[in-house]
């Protein structure tokens, strides 16, 4: 079985027609985490990258009940998530070095 290790608190992003996000929450280092964990509530679509990101309807689909863990390419800052069919929350995860 895989184990992650989580520290500290992730960032909630509600989703719309319209895109959304933010800043990639950081690890307990105070750095950008090189692995992230993201679950919907709906299902959504998200995208990570370096500086403000607009997610669209082709990103990649986070299912409600499923969720993924991305590593983080360097440079990578920012996060965006947009509604598939419904509104939703989008929590994105710091996750401590695997």
């Amino acid at each position: 079985m895989d184990y992650i290790t989580v520290t500290v608190t992730g960032v909630s992003i509600t989703t719309g027609a319209a895109s959304s996000g933010g800043t990639l929450p950081n690890a307990s280092s105070g750095e950008v985490p090189r692995y992230v964990r993201i679950a919907a509530s709906v299902a959504a679509c998200v995208r990570i990258g370096p500086g403000a990101q607009t997610a669209v309807a082709t990103d990649m689909l986070v299912q409600p009940g499923d969720a993924v863990v991305l590593a983080v390419p360097r440079g990578c800052t920012h996060v965006a998530a947009i509604q598939l069919a419904a509104a939703g929350v989008v929590i994105v995860t710091p996750v401590e070095d695997c």
